[in-house]
Order: C-alpha cells, then structure tokens, then sequence
C-alpha cells in the first residue's frame, strides 16, 4: 500500500481522536517540541561545561530535566536531519551527504517522517528553521507531514547571487514559496524570526497536540547573532550566538508556562553534529571529546541534549545510555500512544524509558557510524570499535594514529577522548563487535547492500533564487546562460553548484576536446579542499585529480607526453577506485584514488578556470588560452 494511501486511512481514524482529545482532555499524547542546532559543540552550552558563553536558560532546563550525555547525530546536516525525522540511519534511506541548493535528490517522499506519525495521531505539525532534505518542491516540509514552514531551506552560507539583484543571498521560504532573498546582513534578524513564528504556532495550537520542529540556523557560519546579543559574550561572535539561543529557548519554556502547557508538554534540545573545528573562533568546542563536524570520532556525532517534561522526567538527572536522533520517532510516536508499524524497516527504539529514569540500559545493541556509506565504527555499552581512517574533522587530514585499516577499541567510560586503542588487550570485544559491523555492513553500508531504500529524485531541479519557473542559471564571465547541456560550455563558463553534473558516490566518465598551447592550465574543476575533480595541464601533459573526500590526499594520474594541437580526452573513476586517462581513444595512464567522490561537490563547475578554493596545487593559474569543447559527462548509478 502506497504512502498517501496509508496516510489517508490513518488520518480519518486520527481526525476523530484528535478531535475528541482537544475539546474533552481525552487521552492525547504530550506536545513536542524538537529543538535543533546546527553544528553545536558538545562543549558549547553550560550543562555540558561551556563557561565564556553563559545559557541560563537551558541550565535551569537541565535542572529540571534530563541531560543525555551519550546521544548520537551525525557527521553532517543532512544526515542528521533524516535521521531525526525517519529514524533510520542516513546509509539506510540514501541520505550519504549534504544536499546543495538546486540538488535532484532529496528525502525520498516515500519516506515516512516523524511529522506524518504525528499527524496521524491528531497533531498540529509546523518546521520552522532550517531544513535540508531537499529544496525542489517534493521534499519541502509541507510535502514532508508539516502543516506550515518558515526557515532558510539549508545551510546559511550556501549563498547564490540572486538573479534579480546579483547579491549573495539564501532564500527564506514560507510553506514552499519564496517571500524573501537574505544577505548576510539579514541574517541577523533570523533567529528572532524563527522564534517569534514558533511562540505563534504554540498559541494558536494551545488546544490541540502539537509537534513543533525548531531546527536553528545558528550556530552555522557565517556567524550572525542579533544586534541584541552582538558582544555581549565573553566568547565572540560564536558565543554571543549560542546565547541568543539561549534566549530563543527561555522564550519558548517560558511561552508554554504562561499557557500551563508546560507539565503537557516534552522539550527536547539538541544539535545535528559536532563543531566545524577548522572554522576556530566560530567553530565552537567539542569539549572532552576528540574530533569535530564531518568526522565519526565522538566529538563529531556526540551531542549535548537536554530533554525537559516537568513532572514527568526526573529533574536534574543524567543519562549515559547510548541514543540518538534515530530514537526521536519511535519515541515520540509511542508517547503520543500510537505504535510505528514494523514496515518499513528503521533502526531506533523507544527511548521514554530512558527519560524517565526507569532504566539505564539502552534498547539498542548497539550504535553505528556511518561517513556516508561507509561504516567507521560501532559503539556497544562502553566499547567502541573503529575500523577505518578517521579524519579528525570536514577539512582536516587524518591524525597517523587513526589512518589504518586496522581495529582500532576504546573503552569511552575510562577515556572519552579515544586516545588509547586497547584493541590488543580485548580480543575478544574485537571480534564481537566486528561482527556487528559486518552484519549492519552487509544491511545498509556499502556499494551492494541489501536494505537500502532509495533517495528522493526530480528530473528537473530548480534553483530558489531565479524567477518563478526559471531553471538554474550558469554564468558566463558577466552574463548568465540558460541551462543547456554541457557541451555548449566554453572556456570562462561557470555552472552553478545546484546545476552541477551529480558525482557524488558515483562512477563516472569525462571527456571533452582541448586545443591549447598553454605548458599549465586548468581545464575542467569541480570541487575544493574536502572533495572533488580537476582536468588540467602540467608542463604541458594532461593530468586528472581526484579528492575522494574524508580527509584523503589528492589522487592524480598523468599523462607520461605532451600533446599537442587538438585531442580528446577521457577521463574515468570506476567504482573501486580506479582512474584511467585517454587521450584520442588510447589508455595513457590509471591510477587509483581512495574510492568514489564520498559525496557531492558544494562549489561551482568550472571550465578554464578554478573559481573556488584549488583542488590541486595546478602548475598554473593564468588564464586558458584556447579552446574546450564538447565536454560530456556520464554517471553509473
């Protein structure tokens, strides 16, 4: 049976509970109110220990709730974010990576999310914030189980020039309409917005159960606290922005009070992965923890949570059981007295009891991190295994220690920080939990499992920012082109990030004509320092780079003789690796990178040029001077 057609029986029988359950008290569930973070630190927040940023806020929530000292995200957004609303691991329901603005894919619509269980308990459902499953309008939250949206669809620094104005904007979207393009300026106005639309949602669903989904754009750079919060932290720009969130909480704790809707109503706050390391001050802290944003280390998917039910949850308890974002649905489902059906298939559990304090004990048996397809490590009680390279944060290289194949065991009770591998000492945890892996692997992980369920697809995605019914726009130099296919890009040409040909986790092929004099020259690049390609000249043989991604060197094969005058080359990265190089039809070198491009490139598709941050380091950085032709690009799914 269909989606929709589920969806249509269960909320007919859902409409008469609901209704009978606002105006008689019935038996409705709690509210829900999921507040979310974006690359929060598990140091950032005073519960967990932050001291130059002050939230009182939510220490006075921990007082009176829980702290989840073992909660797991993701290493990135996207990720996150359908973990949270499916309760399936990202591997599980192809979600490997962060989604750019325009992408064909999305979280597949067939996916049901936590906002559509809800709703078919009678709940009133609103986003407000950033999204990130999806900008083409099949994915949007009102597509997704939610009654309204409010938010910037993703991250805030996937700025575009906006079509009308040329300014680098972000759109900000009500329901699946655009009402206005934001600069950085405006940025700093977007928090008090989305607090102000969720204190509304809250009053004019008083009388109903309601799920609120408040998925901040802070603390994601660039940075942009209010004017009413800008210097006031002893911790810069970053810490004046956790404070106003800060208040953004406090505001909301503090609405439900003022309505009695406070011992009615479960809060939960949490971020979607750990702090963006590289971007120092504004990158925030993963306190004790090891690693940063991007990486499967603790310190990159641990996140602070605080979980708030007066009356209900204990106040000023902590819990060290292992949970996470994948828990969310099953638990809010139960609570709201519905069941989730055991197909199709996720990987969390209820996690009430874990609230309440009627146990300390996991229902999982056990955790598993993923870096897109690629399953890292598996935590089970205190132990955690890791079995592959481990950078320690989205662009930076992978420490010595943690750049092997081989099982790498830290017991997390007796060193969180994963410095000592005691694999050596514990054999047999090893091998158990190298079957764990193994198994979930076979499942979800992988090139050929045998439970992945597919993602979300349009056939002709559109950007945000250009007219109603304009496709993604490329640019060339000053103007703009209208989208064609590739082999009318010429040198100078720039297609736009959302536009771009879609590498990411998948083999691929490319060819295009050159006839250049140049001894060093940039041909084709698409990518930067996380992940990416490059075609290009170096003294004057062609060469093909790759970044597969996860903090691994530049793969690069080259030709071993110049050419000259006009020749076609082909260039390939098969799906274990391997990359070949031909010119006019004839293999002239292969080589092999670490695996396939780990996921999609965020910049530009350049030709004759680099706009973004070099790939490679190129022997030349002086304009093309000739002519690419024909290029074509073909992908293996």
């Amino acid at each position: 049976m269909t989606k929709a057609r589920l969806s249509a029986l269960t909320v007919m029988a859902a409409a008469v509970v609901g209704c009978s359950s606002a105006e008689g008290g019935g038996n409705a569930g709690p509210n829900f109110v999921m507040i979310f973070i974006d690359d929060m630190g598990y140091g950032d927040i005073g519960p967990f220990g932050a001291t130059k940023q002050k939230t009182p806020n939510l220490d006075r929530m921990a007082r009176e709730g829980v702290r989840m000292t073992s909660f797991y995200a993701a290493p990135v957004c996207s990720v996150s974010r359908a973990q949270l609303m499916t309760g399936c691991y990202g591997a599980r329901i192809s979600v490997p990576g962060v989604y750019p603005p325009g992408n064909k894919s999305g979280l597949n619509p067939d996916e049901h999310t936590i906002a559509e269980r809800l709703k078919e308990r009678g709940y009133a459902t609103a986003c407000i914030g950033k999204w990130h499953l999806g900008d083409q309008p099949v994915f949007l939250p009102t597509r997704q189980g939610f009654d309204r949206y409010l938010g910037i669809p993703y991250s805030n620094d996937m700025q575009k020039k906006s079509t009308e104005t040329g300014e680098k904007v972000v759109p900000l979207v009500r329901d699946e309409k655009v009402i206005e393009l934001l600069t950085e300026e405006a940025q700093g106005r977007i928090e008090e917005r989305y607090t102000e639309e969720a204190i509304d949602f809250i009053r004019a669903n008083r009388g109903r159960p309601f799920f609120l989904y408040l998925p901040h754009t802070a603390v994601h750079t660039p940075i942009h606290p209010g004017a009413a919060f800008a210097g006031k932290s002893a911790n810069g720009r970053f810490g004046d922005w956790v404070e106003e969130v800060d208040w953004s909480t406090g505001r909301i704790l503090d609405t439900l009070r003022e309505l009695n809707l406070d011992k009615g109503t479960l809060v939960m706050f949490s971020s979607d992965n750990g702090p963006w390391l590289i971007k120092g001050a504004d990158g925030g802290s993963a306190g004790p923890l090891r690693g940063g944003k991007g990486s499967t280390w603790e310190g990159g998917v641990r996140v602070p949570t605080v979980v708030w039910w007066p009356g209900r949850i204990p106040a000023g308890t902590t819990c060290d059981a292992v949970a996470g974002t994948i828990d969310v649905l099953p638990t809010f489902v139960a609570l709201a007295g519905g069941q989730v059906p055991p197909e199709p298939t996720i990987d969390g559990r209820d996690i009430s009891a874990l609230f309440f304090g009627g146990t300390r004990e996991s229902p999982r048996e056990a955790h598993y991190y993923f870096a897109g397809y690629n399953l890292q490590a598996v935590r089970q009680g205190p132990w955690k295994l890791a079995i592959a390279p481990q950078p320690e944060t989205m662009g930076k290289k992978t420490a010595a220690d943690a750049a092997g194949k081989e099982p790498r065991l830290y017991n997390l009770d007796v060193e969180i920080g994963e410095r000592t591998n005691v694999a050596d000492k514990h054999p047999e945890i090893v091998a158990r939990l190298q079957k764990l892996i193994e198994t979930m692997g076979a499942e979800i992980g992988g090139k050929n499992p045998r439970a992945r369920r597919p993602a979300g697809e349009v056939a002709d995605p559109r950007t945000l920012y250009a007219s109603e019914g304009d496709h993604v726009r490329r640019k060339s130099g000053k103007g703009e082109l209208g989208v064609g296919d590739l082999s009318s890009l010429k040198a100078g040409d720039t297609l736009a990030a959302g536009s771009a040909p879609q590498v990411g986790n998948v083999p691929f092929e490319i060819s295009c004509t050159v006839d250049s004099k140049q001894r060093d020259a940039v041909l084709i690049a698409h990518g930067g320092t996380a992940v990416g390609y490059a075609l290009h000249i170096r003294g004057g043989r062609i060469a093909f780079a790759v970044r597969a991604g996860g903090g691994d060197a530049v793969a690069e094969v080259i030709a071993p003789e110049s050419v000259e005058g006009p020749v076609r080359v082909a260039v390939a990265l098969a799906a274990d690796g391997a990359m070949t190089l031909r010119l006019n039809g004839k293999v002239v070198a292969s080589g092999r990178s670490a695996g396939l491009i780990r996921r999609q490139p965020q910049e530009d598709f350049c030709v004759g040029h680099d706009g973004g941050k070099p790939l490679t380091q190129y022997s030349g950085r002086r304009p093309f001077e000739g002519t690419i032709s024909d290029i074509e690009i073909r992908t293996k799914p």
